[in-house]
């Protein structure tokens, strides 16, 4: 099971308007620098993002994106549901109706527990976890 490249550019376009933003907006041109993601690809990104409520758009000469909220209470499951939707690994988790064995499936059992380890995972972890280690990453020597 993969992460789109949307959900990834999307928690580093979050992760990086975090880093970024204590004094103003982040323009779209300094975080496709800085990620090194194609303006236009991120832009569409951001606007799923804008559409979910994770980040807010500011206007004007001086403008860009800016969190919607605390780092700390924007969590990673958020940003991927935004891009992706559901993290299941089959589509027989979320709809047991397409398949008829799914009540006697011992694997969709396990992509069920797949799942719901996944969602653990990146519904506990926020955006303010991952700036602390980003920031624990960049003090380490070279």
């Amino acid at each position: 099971m993969r992460l789109s490249t949307k959900s990834r550019y999307g928690t580093r376009a979050v992760l990086d308007i975090a880093l970024h933003g204590r004094n103003g907006p982040v323009t779209l041109k300094d975080m496709s620098r800085r990620q090194e993601v194609s303006r236009k690809y991120l832009g569409q990104i951001v606007n799923h993002l804008l559409t979910a409520g994770i980040l807010e758009s500011i206007r004007g000469p001086q403008g860009g994106y800016v969190l919607s909220r605390a780092p700390d209470s924007i969590r990673l499951g958020e940003i991927v549901r935004a891009l992706d939707g559901s993290v299941a690994p089959s589509r027989c988790v979320d709809n047991p109706g397409v398949c008829e064995r799914n009540a006697k499936c011992v694997t969709r059992e396990l992509w069920t527990r797949v799942k719901e380890s996944v969602e653990s995972v990146i519904d506990e972890t926020t955006i303010a976890d991952l700036v602390a280690r980003q920031k624990d990453l960049e003090s380490l020597p070279p």
